[in-house]
Formats: C-alpha cells, structure tokens, sequence
C-alpha cells in the first residue's frame, strides 16, 4: 500500500546536461518498509544512478521522489582520502547520526569488530586495503540503523566472513522494518529472500518479479538452515520469521514447527523466536550446505531432525548479535 512506501518515484528521469542522453526515464518505483529490493542490468545501464535517486544523494532531472526516510549509503568506491582513522571516522558518523560521544564510539568500535576489523581500528583511511575500507564503508551504514539502506556493490572486496556477515545485517534490517535496496554482480547474492526485482535497460526500470518474501525452497542455490522450533499454544510465528521462512512444516499434535530459511537469515530468525513474548524454545538447529528438496506439505508429520553438531541456542543470548 502506498502509506507503507519509504520512498517514491513518480515519472522520474535523470540524465546530465540539458541535452545529454536520458539515463533513465519514466520511472515509477517504490520501496516498501521492510522489502529487499534488488536492481539488475549491465553494466552502464544506470543502475547505481537510480540507487542515488533513491538515496537522496541525486536529483532527478524531471519527475519527483517522494518521501525522504533516514537513508544510509555504501558507494562501490569509498573515498580513502578523508583525514581519519577508521574508528575515528566512525565515531564522527555516528555522531552526526545523534550518538552521544561515548555511545559513538562504542558504537563504532563494535562494528569494526563484527566485520573482523578492530586490528586496524586506528588506522588512518588512506592507509587500507580496499577490503579494509569496504569494511569501514558498510559499518558507517550500519550503525546509523537507517530506515533505508542503500547498497551499490558494497560486498565488491570484502572477504567471504564480512560477505556473510553483510548478509546477516541486511537481514536483521529488513527485519527491523528497514528497506534495503541494493545492485551486487553476484546473481547469488541474497537469493531467494528478495521481495522485489527490477530490471534497468534503455532508460527503463521495470518490474522483474512480483513474488514475496521468498523464491520456493527449490530456487535457493545456498546454504540454508534447518530449524526445529516448539511455539506457547495457539501462537502464530513471529512475522518477520514467517516472511524469511523458504519452508514451514507443523504438526499441530507435537507443537513443533520445522523452519526452512537462507543461511543469511538464520540468526534474525532464531533471535526473533527467541524474544517473542512468549519465546519459543529451539529445538535444534541443522546447516545444509546447498539447496535441500522442498518439504511434502504443511500438513505432513514433523520428527525431530538428528542433532546439529554443536548445542542448539537456549536462550537470547546464544544467538548471534
């Protein structure tokens, strides 16, 4: 519904200079609360022009965008130059995001080590690997816990544990509310959990998919997670749950409910399950490293899955932060 939009575009074009060719025209896109929006076309076909309109950080040449959520932005190249150690230059973002002093810099240093970067949290800027300054580039967005995240390649140079770790925050945002749009040349990126696609190609964006939260569990080419979870009586799934989920089994006889989601999901899903009001108590938790055949139905038996190899959560506090 249009009440539920972040942002809007209405007819809007862009090009540069006023007889330069249309980079894009005509288009009409919104970005829902909450939705994973992904935009493809080659390259040069405007995709990352379209991701500053979204963002703000552009203006269109005709047309009008509506609505301006607190938006954060990963370019694909970060500017290295700025005076600051990478700490000090996320202390200074969280404070122009309304951190008090100390807040931000607690604030900054947690990012840095959640991506495996607090070894050079005092480095200065100029000085990093483009690994290193990727890292810094996405936890100055992250920190801000915008309402509207806006991703142009941000996983270009980044290792494979800040890669999935990425895929965890965007998670955890779009289950927060967040809107996160995002172009990555990985076709794999995000499979599978993405609520809408859009296409760039001649100065048109069009609409690719229509599907919800989720592709069937049979599209999903990356690992998954198994999760075997028993409800209070009578209680729905958590929603942002229930949106991540690939594949739900019941059986209403056991109580127990057997959850399909993307790798990328599991520890927002296993932490909103863990602090619904009341929580529900996880059973066990499996990791498959590819795609798994697709459950028979929702009404088939559900038999507790052989145990994970290391203890299943038990509390909040054993899901990952």
């Amino acid at each position: 519904m249009e009440r539920d939009l972040v942002v809007r575009l209405s007819g809007v074009g862009r090009r540069y200079g006023v007889r330069g060719p249309w980079v894009l025209r005509g288009v009409e896109l919104g970005v829902r609360a909450g939705a994973l929006v992904r935009i493809e076309g080659a390259n040069g076909s405007g995709k990352s022009t379209l991701l500053r309109l979204l963002a703000g950080i552009d203006a269109p040449s005709e047309g009008r965008v509506a609505g301006r959520p607190r938006t954060a932005f990963v370019p694909e190249r970060f500017p290295a130059s700025m005076p600051f150690t990478a700490v000090g230059y996320l202390t200074h973002m969280a404070r122009v995001h309304g951190l008090a002093r100390g807040a931000a810099g607690r604030s900054a240093e947690q990012w840095l080590e959640r991506f495996d970067a607090g070894g050079y949290a005092r480095t200065p800027l100029s000085e990093l690997s483009k690994g290193g300054s990727q890292k810094v580039a996405v936890a100055q967005a992250l920190l801000a816990a915008p309402d509207l995240l806006v991703l142009d390649e941000a996983w270009t140079g980044l290792d494979a544990a800040a890669r999935a770790e990425l895929d965890r925050a965007v998670a955890e945002r779009t289950a927060a509310g967040g809107a996160v749009a995002f172009v990555d040349h990985d076709p794999r990126r995000l499979r599978g959990v993405v609520d809408e696609t859009y296409g760039v190609l001649g100065a048109e964006v069009k609409r690719r998919t229509g599907k919800g939260s989720c592709e069937p569990l049979a599209g999903l080419g990356g690992p998954t997670v198994t999760i075997l979870t028993r409800g209070p009586r009578g209680a729905e799934l958590p929603a942002p749950v229930a949106a991540a989920a690939a594949s739900v089994v019941t059986d209403a006889q056991q109580g127990a409910t057997r959850l399909t989601v993307p790798e990328s999901h599991s520890d927002a899903a296993l932490r909103e399950l863990l602090t619904a009001r009341p929580p529900w108590h996880i059973v066990t938790v499996k990791h498959a490293p590819a795609s798994i055949p697709a459950l028979a139905s929702d009404s088939a038996s559900v038999s507790d899955p052989p145990p994970p190899p290391g203890p299943a959560p038990a509390s909040d506090g054993q899901a990952r932060r």
